[in-house]
């Protein structure tokens, strides 16, 4: 079984950065994706970024496409995401989800059901 901690977050003002970090336990070598989401109360979970346990490809929601960096750790077990030029409408909970023992094809690594694991989410807040 596997567990995701998320940490990091916080308040930042408009323009600026904060960095959310994702460390999972247990049996991490299960591990074959992992994606942020962020979801505001009455709304969709929605995607943010993924990248998988081995390889250097990574994908973005298109509303965080050029501002957020996601990465991974060498230990593949941990991963950070960079969040620059922060806006108002980024302010969420930010989840970090994992995939274990199967692959999620490339078209499906936005679909929040394809993550069996989840972290108790993050708060990050940019004022308007």
């Amino acid at each position: 079984q596997v567990h995701v901690v998320e940490s990091g977050g916080g308040l930042a003002q408009a323009g600026g950065s904060l960095r959310l970090s994702c460390v999972a336990s247990g049996r991490t070598d299960s591990i074959t994706s992992m994606a942020w989401f962020r979801q505001v109360t009455g709304k969709e979970r929605e995607f943010v970024a993924a990248i998988r346990s081995h390889g250097t490809n990574t994908w973005y929601g298109s509303s965080v496409r050029g501002r957020f960096i996601v990465s991974r750790n060498n230990d593949r077990s941990s991963w950070l995401l960079q969040m620059n030029d922060l806006q108002p409408e980024d302010s969420a909970i930010y989840y970090c989800a994992v995939k274990t023992n199967t692959r999620v094809i490339q078209s499906a690594l936005g679909d929040r059901n394809q993550y069996d694991t989840w972290g108790q989410g993050a708060q990050v807040t940019v004022p308007s």
